[in-house]
C-alpha cells in the first residue's frame, strides 16, 4: 500500500528504520503530487532504493526539527520550494504577502526569506561533515552571481552564499539519482565534479580548462556592461546539445556549471509521472485547512516539459530548458484513469498542460541534432521558417481523454501559444479547443501591444493576437457558445515608456478589453528581462533600454491599463498629462478619462492635434 514518506522521527521508526539516507528539506508544506518538485525528487530516490525523509518548513529558531531523524547517512537535500522564497513572500511592490498557497491554511511566515541559504546554514552548523546538496527553482535560478530585486544589489551564486557542497540546476531527476549512487558507493561530494546539470566550486587554481568563462562576481558588481555580457553567456549555454561548461570567478573560488543534463525521454518522463504519489497533501495539514496549492493541480495532468517560446521575462528556459519533451499518450491516459478513481473527482480534468500547453515536440527537426539556435527565438518576433507547427498528437490525446468513462470535461488552463497555433495549417485543434476545452474563458498572454516593448519581451507582435482573437470568436459563434478571451498584460517591462502605456490603453479601448488584473514586471533571478532591468542594456544588442524603477511612474503605467476604473481616474489623468496626451482627456468617445475638474486646457489639445497633423 502506498504511503507518504516519513515526516518525523515516529514515522521513520514505524518503518523499522534507525536512520535515513537523505533528509529532504523544503520550504513548502509536504504535498506528494507530481506538480511539486519535492515529491518527484523524493519518489525518484525511493525508487532507486534509498531511505528518504521529508522535513517540511522546519523551525529555523531551534535545532529540534533538523536533528529528529539523526544524521542522514548520505546527505541533506535542500529546496526553497516550488517557487523562490522571496517571490513567495513579497509582491512586486516589496510588500509582504498575506497568503501563501504552498503552506497549510495559506498562512505566511512558515518559511524564512532566502530559504535555501537559511536551511543550508542551519544543517551545516549541526552536522558540518554531512554533504548538503541544493536544488529546486530558488537554487537553480540563483546559480550564478545575480541581481536580487529585494536587496537591489548583485548577490553571489547561492552555492557560495549558502555554503552548500553541490547545486543541481534544472529538473534534477537524473542528477539526484547519479549523485545518490555515487555517494552510496563511497565517493565524497567534493570529488563529484563531472555530473551534467550540476554546479560546484573549486579553488581558482583548479579551474577546468574547458568551457567558457563569464565576467566575475566583482566585475558584474562594478560594471553593468559586464553583467549584461555574463547574462547572455549564461542564457546561451543552456542547450543540452551545444551548451558548454560555464565558469565564474567568486574571489578565490571558481563557480563551475557543468553542461546541461539532457532532458528526460518520453519513457523516462512516463516513469517519473507514474511513481506511487499519494497525489495530495499530507494528512497532518487537514486540521489546518489543507494546502491551497493543490487545488489547481490535483485533477490536472502535466504532459510536457521545456518551452521553446522562451519569453525574456520567464525563467522556464533557464530552468527547464527550451527543448520540449513529452509523455506518451498511454501514460497520460493511465493518469487520467487514476484521477477518475478518486472519490473527490467530479468528472472534470482541470488542465492537460505544462509550461506551454500546446507544445508536444521540439520546434524543428534541426534542433534534435544541433540544439536550439543561439541568440534566436523560434516564435518571435516572427515564427521561424523552419518551425513545425502540428497539434495532431495533442488533439488525439485530448479526444481520447474526453472519451474516458467518468470524464465530463477536459479543460486547458495552461498557457496557449496562439502564435504557434496560427502556424498550424489544420484548424481542427482551434475548433475543438473552442468547442470542448474552454471553461468560459481562455487565458492568453499578448502582454502588450507596442512592437518595441514586445521585442524586449521576446513576444510576437500584436497582429498575431488580433488574428487569433478573430478566429477564436468566429469558431465560438459557430458552436453557439458565449466564451471570452482573458488577456494577460504587463506594465513597466523594460522598454515600456509612458507613451507605450498610452498606446496599450488605446488598444484596449478600441478592442473593448477591460483587464481585471494587470501585472507589473517583477524582476526575478535568471531572466533576460531582469538583466535589462538592472543594467539598462539589452544583453543581446548591448543597446540601452528604458527601464522605469520609480514606483510612481510604475503606478501611472499600471493605471493607464485600467483607465476606466474610477479609483484610477486621478493617476490615469496625470499619466496622460505627463505624456502630453491632453486630447485623450475629455468627454469625447475617443477620450480615455474625463477631466476631474470638469474642463481641459483646450490650447493643449489644439497644439497636440496640430503637431500630430504635421507628422
Amino acid at each position: 500500500m502506498n504511503s507518504f514518506l516519513p515526516v518525523n522521527n515516529k514515522d521513520m521508526l514505524s518503518r523499522g528504520w534507525d536512520e535515513v539516507d537523505f533528509v529532504y528539506i523544503t520550504g513548502d508544506a509536504y504535498v506528494d503530487h507530481p506538480s511539486f518538485g519535492a515529491a518527484i525528487i523524493t519518489r525518484v530516490l525511493e525508487k532507486e532504493g534509498f531511505k528518504v525523509a521529508v522535513l517540511s518548513q522546519p523551525d529555523v529558531h531551534s535545532t529540534a526539527d533538523f536533528v529528529q531523524f539523526g544524521k542522514p547517512r548520505l546527505a541533506y537535500l535542500v529546496s526553497g520550494g516550488n517557487i523562490d522564497s522571496m517571490v513567495a513572500h513579497y509582491t512586486v511592490a516589496k510588500k509582504r504577502r498575506s497568503f501563501d498557497a504552498y503552506t497549510a491554511g495559506g498562512v505566511t511566515g512558515k518559511r524564512p526569506d532566502r530559504a535555501v541559504n537559511v536551511y543550508t546554514k542551519a544543517v551545516k552548523a549541526i552536522y558540518p561533515e554531512v554533504p548538503v546538496i541544493i536544488g529546486g527553482l530558488e537554487a537553480s535560478l540563483r546559480r550564478f552571481a545575480h541581481y536580487d530585486y529585494w536587496d537591489d544589489a548583485v548577490r553571489p551564486s547561492v552555492l557560495v552564499d549558502s555554503g552548500a557542497d553541490l547545486l543541481i540546476y534544472g529538473m534534477g531527476e537524473k542528477q539526484i539519482a547519479e549523485i545518490a549512487h555515487r555517494l552510496d558507493s563511497g565517493e565524497t561530494v567534493d570529488t563529484i565534479h563531472d555530473i551534467k546539470g550540476t554546479v560546484y566550486t573549486v579553488d581558482v587554481r583548479e579551474t577546468p580548462y574547458t568551457g567558457v568563462e563569464c565576467p566575475s562576481l566583482d566585475n558584474v558588481r562594478s560594471s553593468k556592461t559586464e553583467y549584461a555580457k555574463a547574462a547572455r553567456i549564461q542564457q546561451d549555454e543552456q542547450d543540452h546539445i551545444r551548451g558548454r561548461l560555464i565558469k565564474q570567478k567568486h574571489g578565490k573560488l571558481m563557480v563551475v556549471q557543468n553542461e546541461p543534463m539532457p532532458p528526460l525521454t518520453t519513457e523516462e518522463l512516463d516513469e517519473v509521472y507514474e511513481l506511487p504519489y499519494m497525489r495530495t497533501y499530507h494528512p497532518m495539514y487537514e486540521a489546518l485547512g489543507g494546502v491551497p496549492g493543490i487545488t489547481e493541480v490535483e485533477f490536472s495532468i502535466t504532459h510536457n516539459r521545456g518551452c521553446f517560446g522562451a519569453c525574456n521575462f520567464c525563467s522556464i528556459a533557464f530552468h527547464q530548458g527550451r527543448y520540449v519533451t513529452s509523455r506518451s499518450k498511454e501514460s497520460i491516459l493511465r493518469e487520467a484513469k487514476l484521477l477518475t478513481e478518486s472519490p473527490d473527482f467530479k468528472g472534470y480534468i482541470h488542465d492537460v498542460g505544462g509550461p506551454t500547453a500546446n507544445f508536444r515536440a521540439p520546434s524543428c527537426e534541426m534542433q534534435k541534432e544541433h540544439g536550439l539556435c543561439k541568440g534566436k527565438k523560434c516564435l518571435a518576433p516572427k515564427p521561424c521558417k523552419n518551425l513545425v507547427a502540428d497539434h495532431s498528437e495533442y488533439l488525439d490525446i485530448l479526444r481520447a481523454l474526453r472519451s474516458l468513462k467518468g470524464v465530463k470535461k477536459v479543460f486547458i488552463r495552461s498557457g496557449i501559444r496562439y502564435d504557434y497555433l496560427l502556424e498550424d495549417k489544420n484548424s481542427s485543434f482551434l475548433r475543438e479547443l473552442v468547442e470542448h476545452h474552454v471553461s468560459g474563458q481562455l487565458r492568453v498572454a499578448p502582454e502588450h501591444c507596442s512592437a518595441a516593448v514586445l521585442d524586449k519581451m521576446g513576444k510576437p507582435h500584436i497582429e498575431a493576437y488580433i488574428e487569433f482573437s478573430k478566429r477564436y470568436f468566429k469558431y465560438t459563434d459557430e458552436v453557439n457558445k458565449e466564451q471570452y478571451l482573458v488577456p494577460y498584460l504587463m506594465s513597466s517591462h523594460p522598454g515600456s515608456t509612458l507613451n507605450d502605456a498610452v498606446e496599450l490603453a488605446l488598444f484596449l479601448k478600441k478592442n473593448k478589453i477591460r483587464p481585471e488584473q494587470v501585472q507589473d514586471f517583477y524582476p526575478t533571478p535568471g531572466t533576460v528581462s531582469t538583466a535589462m532591468y538592472y543594467t539598462g542594456l539589452d544583453p543581446y544588442t548591448m543597446e540601452e533600454v528604458y527601464c522605469t524603477k520609480n514606483p510612481h511612474e510604475k503606478a501611472l503605467q499600471r493605471a493607464l491599463l485600467q483607465y476606466y476604473a474610477p479609483e484610477n481616474a486621478a493617476l490615469a489623468e496625470e499619466a496622460l498629462k505627463k505624456a502630453k496626451r491632453y486630447d485623450l482627456i475629455g468627454t469625447d468617445e475617443k477620450c480615455l478619462v474625463r477631466p476631474r475638474n470638469g474642463n481641459i486646457q483646450k490650447k493643449n489639445v489644439k497644439s497636440y492635434r496640430k503637431k500630430k497633423g504635421r507628422r
